[in-house]
């Protein structure tokens, strides 16, 4: 049976918190700063900008968690092709 070099769940399901975690934290600060500088109450305005904070926060952690978790791919599959090589080694 052939094992995946897949990242772990565990290791996934770290990416996808980081990235919720990212994403609320973004829209509370776009929301405060946005709701501290207006001052006739601009709960529109206020909603936008920590919507569009939260995207753009989420989205920027969804790419390094998507890099990271591949470089972990790559090194588990590098690691397998290494000991294959160092069992059989070519004469």
């Amino acid at each position: 049976m052939a094992t995946s070099s897949a990242p772990s769940v565990k290791s996934r399901i770290m990416a996808i918190t980081a990235i919720t975690i990212s994403g609320l934290c973004g829209g509370l600060v776009g929301y405060a700063v946005t709701d501290l500088q207006c001052e006739n109450g601009c709960e529109t305005l206020s909603g936008s900008i920590g919507l569009g904070a939260a995207l753009l926060a989420a989205g920027g952690v969804s790419v390094v968690s998507n890099l990271a978790l591949k470089a972990m791919s790559e090194w588990k599959t590098t690691e397998r092709q290494q000991s294959v090589r160092e069992r059989f080694p070519v004469e």
